[in-house]
């Protein structure tokens, strides 16, 4: 008697841990069953994936989807369908610019119930860690949070404080007896604002002005600093959005000497300049800024050597007028998360020929191993069936009409990529196929596990 699958993808390239194969995947209550050169049965859906390459639906650990609260900046349906888009079948929402802030359970329970209603894709969600809610953390744990965030610097929002060095210190010692991660944007408060100020001062408003007030050092003082307290305390550390290789080489070095940190890194850190910036203009100004080519250079170095934990898009999106003005003064945050894969594909495997099974790793099974994510980010059996299907070859420029964000604007609008996602599979059901969105929403909250 002949097997009976949900689905089965054949014909397929698939970009497993230990390299490319061709075979046939079975999937049976959302979950890979049989992975095979030919797989004989039945099955009530067929994919045949012929020519494409099959890689596990990416997982973004750092995404702004600003809802509730902000929706005018982005909400989690298009947030999440940008992402599907993009070949992700997950992401990790941080605790701002939804509003409030979550940084307590009932902020929490009010996020979680949003997504819930609309999210086309997993989710997990970081806590809060601010002076304001020390006494909070257990509560948020209690509610399932992947890890917690906190800004050393300024946050772009008042309610959101940053975390000084006594917060950072108590606040890890309560997180490592709580075993979950704290993130933090790394970058010196007070140099930050005080050159900030100075070049207002002088009405020094220019993209270079802002690069200036955010030098490098501004980075690597302050990772050393967090690498400090997570190495007294024993905290997991994660530093976010790492932008300059000399943090990155920080990480390196406490890792040899067994502190638990990690860096990732985001897609422009590794595709613009600085001298991109100050052509695209305040589309493309982020927080840390974008870096310099030699800078960028050794950061592909770093990626490549396996010194950068995973890729991100850290998509921080707002209402366009915000970005409307001097660059000093206009916010900062970049639309990203529907081009990750592809600009990996791009960029890293087509340019560079990084091997497509670290690409699988840096952006779908590192991050959901860091944060405990039980059976998803690879393609194994066992595993949820999440996938991604690829043209390799398929070149295509991006147009802003096929961007799914609330505001289809993104500084890789006109840029030409080769890596075409055709279909994404979530729990083996299509979510996305050819340019469409084909499903309603079927996103489940995910936990890491103790």
């Amino acid at each position: 008697m002949s097997k009976r699958y949900d689905v089965i993808i054949r014909n397929g390239m698939l970009v497993c841990p230990d390299g490319v194969k061709q075979a046939d995947i079975a999937v049976c209550d959302e979950i890979i069953v049989e992975i095979a050169a030919e797989i004989t049965g039945e099955a009530k859906e067929t994919i045949d994936a012929t020519g494409k390459h099959v890689f596990p639906g990416l997982t973004d650990g750092h995404v702004h989807f600003n809802d509730p609260g902000r929706t005018e900046w982005e909400t989690i349906t298009t947030g999440s369908a940008a992402l599907a888009a993009g070949g992700g079948v997950a992401y990790f929402d941080m605790p701002l610019n939804s509003s409030p802030c979550t940084l307590d359970a009932k902020n929490f329970k009010a996020k979680l119930a949003v997504a819930q209603r609309d999210s086309l894709v997993d989710y997990a969600f970081w806590g809060g860690f601010t002076p304001k809610n020390l006494d909070k953390l257990e509560e948020l744990a209690e509610c399932g949070v992947i890890g917690f965030k906190a800004f050393s610097c300024f946050s772009g929002i008042d309610e959101f404080e940053r975390a000084d060095d006594y917060t950072a210190l108590v606040g890890m010692e309560k997180l490592a007896k709580l075993g979950l991660p704290l993130m933090v944007h790394c970058e010196n408060a007070e140099i930050t604002r005080d050159l900030t100020s100075l070049a207002l001062a002088n009405n020094k408003t220019t993209v270079r002005d802002y690069f200036a007030a955010r030098p490098p050092i501004t980075e690597i003082e302050n990772v050393s600093r967090m690498i400090a307290f997570a190495e007294e305390t024993g905290c997991q550390l994660i530093i976010a959005h790492i932008s300059t290789a000399m943090a990155v080489e920080l990480v390196s070095q406490a890792r040899s000497r067994g502190v638990d940190v990690c860096c990732e890194t985001i897609g422009h850190y590794l595709i613009l300049t600085d001298d991109d910036v100050e052509r695209l203009g305040t589309v493309a100004k982020c927080s840390p800024p974008i870096r310099d080519a030699n800078n960028q250079t050794r950061m592909w170095a770093k990626l490549l050597n396996g010194e950068i934990a995973f890729v991100s898009s850290d998509h921080s999106p707002c209402d366009p007028k915000l970005k409307n003005g001097e660059f000093l003064k206009v916010w900062g945050g970049i639309s990203a998360c529907q081009t990750t894969l592809s600009g990996m594909l791009t960029h890293a495997y087509h340019d560079r020929k990084v091997p497509l099974a670290d690409i699988a790793r840096l952006t779908a099974q590192n991050v959901n191993e860091i944060f405990k994510i039980q059976g998803k980010g690879k393609i194994a059996v066992g595993y949820d069936a999440d996938f991604a299907l690829v043209d390799l070859d398929q070149a295509f420029s991006l147009e802003a009409e096929n961007l799914f964000y609330l505001h289809k604007v993104s500084p890789y609008v006109g840029d030409r990529f080769r890596g075409a996602v055709t279909q994404t599979i979530l729990r083996g059901t299509t979510l996305f196929k050819d340019g469409k969105i084909v499903s309603k929403p079927i996103g489940k909250h995910l936990r890491p596990s103790s």
